[in-house]
């Protein structure tokens, strides 16, 4: 059995990934769970899985966590002490599955300590992409793509080698203000920019991928995973979220995965790596399938994908930054205090403020990332004046 350790379990890829191993309790175990604010959800699995170790990130929550906790139960409180319960554990594979720059030390934590890594938590990439990368290859480390679009660059690979390659092909959706014109994006509400037309996620990468910035930090994060550069890496809006993403062969070929938009098949696929398992659920009916089609991406429209593609193109500490105020930035379009268009001139204008040195230590990696955080609040604070 491959015992698995779970960094967000009570998001949506959490939630799924245990779905997924109490559907095959003779291939996996649980060794430990962890969350960030959400312990009474996080208790329930742990008593439901029998889980003996558990992490909660917020310190706020902990008193309520320890004293509903039953003593054959283990808390771990705060993040150093979640990279602890990382390092002790048994574990064969560490899901990441935190959302936001709060899962870089966690990942880096199960990587130093010779854990393979199945790796949903694209941060970790965007701002720490050359330093994980580097560790992971000194280590002997695995680190296997659970985003769709990442795996499905993975399964796409199975059998080629590096240099046949010629062309990753990312698809997104465009997300739900595609067709919209640009004169109404001042006005769209955070009711509007939740309403993804194809996936069902977390609020913060459902933002994202209305401004299409889900698109430009999974373009970094395959730059990392697959040791591409910019050049060759393209973006596709595909409205249908059929096909998840291509490669493009030196010889003209193309090989795409396709699946229902949902999330279970990249997980299942990232647990059992290289092999597959069995799954149920939805199948594609080709037959019923009436279309698939393929735009440019509007980069006018949608800056932060563009953003995103300059900011790789000039460094690891611009993607920092760049990840940094847009978590902020996001966070406050969520609150209500900026506008929908207001994220992508946050970002712009901290990325404009200073020269943002590449970073290639976890201390410097920190040190930009609050920077940049700081640089996002100011300029906020601004806007409310």
């Amino acid at each position: 059995m491959k015992q698995i350790g779970i960094l967000g379990s009570t998001g949506s890829i959490g939630t799924q990934a245990i779905s997924i191993v109490e559907n095959n309790r003779d291939k996996y175990f649980i060794d430990f769970l962890t969350a960030g604010t959400n312990w009474e959800s996080l208790l329930e699995q742990a008593i439901r899985l029998g889980v003996k170790k558990i992490g909660i990130a917020d310190i706020s929550v902990s008193d309520k966590l320890i004293s509903n906790t039953p003593d054959y139960i283990e808390v771990y409180t705060g993040m150093d002490a979640i990279c602890e319960l990382v390092r002790e554990s048994q574990a064969d594979l560490i899901l990441a599955a935190i959302v936001g720059f709060a899962g870089v030390m966690p990942t880096f934590t199960a990587i130093d300590s010779g854990k393979s890594i199945a790796l949903a938590n694209k941060e970790s990439l965007v701002s720490a992409g050359e330093l994980i990368m580097n560790h992971a290859q000194t280590k002997g480390i695995d680190i296997i793509a659970v985003d769709s679009e990442h795996s499905a660059i993975l399964q796409c690979l199975a059998g080629e080698t590096t240099d046949a390659v010629e062309k990753l092909i990312l698809t997104a959706s465009g997300g739900p203000f595609r067709t919209w014109d640009k004169s109404k994006f001042g006005s769209i509400s955070i009711t509007e920019a939740l309403k993804h037309p194809n996936w069902s996620m977390g609020n913060k990468i459902t933002i994202d991928s209305a401004t299409l910035m889900n698109k430009g930090l999974e373009v970094i994060e395959a730059k990392w995973l697959f040791d591409m550069g910019a050049n060759k890496i393209d973006v596709v809006v595909h409205p249908q979220s059929i096909i998840h993403s291509m490669v493009q062969f030196r010889d003209g070929s193309v090989k795409a995965q396709l699946g229902i938009p949902e999330m279970s098949v990249p997980i299942a696929y990232a647990l059992a790596y290289p092999r597959r398992i069995a799954m149920t659920g939805s199948r594609i009916d080709l037959t019923e399938t009436s279309r698939l089609d393929f735009e440019k991406p509007d980069y006018e429209k949608f800056p932060c994908l563009n953003i995103a593609f300059e900011s790789l193109k000039s460094g690891s500490g611009y993607c920092n930054a760049m990840n940094a105020a847009n978590e902020i930035a996001v966070a406050a379009f969520l609150n209500s205090r900026i506008r929908f268009t207001e994220i992508s001139t946050t970002i712009e204008h901290v990325l404009q403020e200073r020269d943002w040195a590449n970073v290639t230590t976890m201390e410097s990696i920190i040190v930009t990332d609050n920077l940049a955080r700081k640089s996002a609040h100011n300029y906020i604070s601004s806007l409310d004046k």
